[in-house]
């Protein structure tokens, strides 16, 4: 009896994709959800569409640009 049970739940979930969609979110979906929401709330503090500026201080007491010397530019023909 308990084999026939076990065989037609089996049976259920593989070929009725309805049945197989609802045991897999009760399985492992919810966990899924959540931690996708805690992912893009720690990647996007800020609302959508909002402009986000990041500022690079310049150092103290030389030039702002980094790099090697400066070397002028001949056009050649």
């Amino acid at each position: 009896m308990l084999l026939k049970v076990l065989l037609v739940f089996t049976l259920l979930i593989i070929f009725v994709p309805p049945v197989r969609r609802f045991v897999f979110y009760l399985l492992v979906g919810r966990q899924l959800v959540k931690e996708q929401r805690r992912a893009t709330e720690r990647t996007q503090p800020f609302r959508e569409g909002e402009t986000r500026v990041a500022s690079n201080p310049t150092r103290k007491g030389g030039s702002p640009m980094k790099g090697g010397e400066y070397v002028d530019y001949e056009e050649v023909k």
